[in-house]
């Protein structure tokens, strides 16, 4: 049997898509005192795309992610992180994206939306790139998206830290944040 390629012809887009949670990651990284990069992800989330293929400026984008699914791979972490110095998951179970435009750039897509991470909302652009189209094996239709957007943490008021004796501080403003998002056609 021979290898399928995946679709380019975004008209067969049109519809709309869940994201697969079991195939897509909702990833993140900062600085730790300076000098390394620590990355994890968020575990538990939903989503919702509404795509139009023929005018990507009519799509839409909406994400729920369950605070308290934070994961770096270290528990100590973890659990500070999910704490009332950072996210404070027992007061704010979630945090939600929804996506307010639409913009083709290319080969490229800016989605600008409200991120709202504890009782702060804010716009953001997200950067995404169109995988690709399948059908699966199991009969669905299956889209893929990559991306990544760059946040301040201050601005969602996130502001704890720890000065360092050398300068600087022990976790960085900025914080990346990518996907990797798989979505199965339901309408």
């Amino acid at each position: 049997m021979s290898e399928a390629t995946a679709t380019t012809d975004l008209s067969a887009l049109t519809g709309t898509w869940t994201i697969d949670a079991a195939h897509s990651r909702l990833g993140f990284s900062a600085k730790h005192a300076m000098v390394t990069t620590v990355r994890g992800s968020f575990k538990d989330f939903e989503g919702t795309l509404v795509l139009d293929g023929s005018d990507p400026s009519q799509s839409s984008a909406t994400v729920t992610i369950q605070t308290a699914s934070f994961d770096s791979g270290v528990a100590d972490r973890d659990g500070h992180v999910r704490g009332s110095d950072f996210l404070d998951v027992e007061k704010f179970p979630t945090l939600t994206f929804s996506s307010t435009k639409v913009v083709q750039d290319g080969d490229e897509y800016v989605v600008t939306g409200d991120l709202t991470i504890k009782d702060v909302t804010r716009a953001v652009d997200l950067k995404l790139e169109f995988e690709g189209s399948q059908k699966d094996p199991w009969g669905n239709d299956r889209s893929g998206f990559s991306g990544e957007t760059t946040i301040s943490r201050k601005d969602f008021g996130l502001t704890w830290n720890v000065a360092l004796d050398k300068g600087g501080v022990l976790v960085s403003d900025k914080i990346k944040i990518q996907l990797d998002v798989s979505a199965i056609k339901t309408a």
